[in-house]
């Protein structure tokens, strides 16, 4: 569990579009007791992974400190990531707090403890994905299907003219692979192809 800090909580807060406004939760974060110069802002989708706002927060936190937004919502752009933000807040030793999700307070146990199982159920979730997903793939399998590219065809044009060009020994490697765009990986398995 993290200490309460003798400093005033830092507070985000984050809007989708500039034609949305902050005021709300600008408010709610002053009422929290943050200080209007220890909010920081965001008007960017919350999908967006580049969000200097809140960049710029983090980077102000220290250990002792409390960050509080005004929902879970408005910090994490996917469960996964609000649990990966607050979990670097916690090994940072800074706390946590949601104005609106009132048991969502790191810096209490009651709090640290809901949030753990907001980790579980993300854990859970991935888990049960991965376990989807594999029993996709291998029931495709067993029906005879197979992932991925489908094999290049010997006398297709394009490997066809790989193996021409690399014949040529006066044609360079990464000239090749510049003129046909293709990787020089793609290059040699073109020309291993039998």
């Amino acid at each position: 569990m993290t200490t309460k800090s003798e400093r005033p909580p830092i507070g985000y807060a984050r809007v989708s579009t500039n034609g949305q406004d902050l005021q709300l939760q600008l408010d709610a974060l002053l009422k929290a007791g943050c200080a209007k110069k220890d909010i920081f802002t965001d008007k960017v989708s919350g999908s967006k992974s580049a969000r200097p706002g809140l960049d710029e927060c983090l980077g102000n936190l220290k250990p002792g400190d409390t960050l509080v937004v005004w929902r879970l919502d408005r910090l994490g752009r996917s469960v996964r990531h609000l649990i990966d933000v607050v979990e670097e807040l916690r090994q940072r030793g800074v706390g946590f707090k949601s104005v609106c999700d009132g048991a969502i307070d790191t810096t209490t146990a009651s709090g640290e403890l809901v949030f753990h199982i907001f980790t579980a159920l993300a854990q859970f979730e991935r888990r049960l994905i991965q376990e989807r997903t594999k029993a996709g793939l291998e029931s495709a399998r067993a029906r005879g299907r197979l992932g991925g590219r489908r094999p290049m065809p010997l006398n297709d044009p394009r490997v066809q003219t790989a193996k021409r060009l690399h014949s040529d020994k006066s044609i360079a490697v990464p000239d090749i692979c510049a003129t046909l765009r293709i990787s020089r990986a793609t290059l040699y398995r073109y020309v291993g192809m039998k």
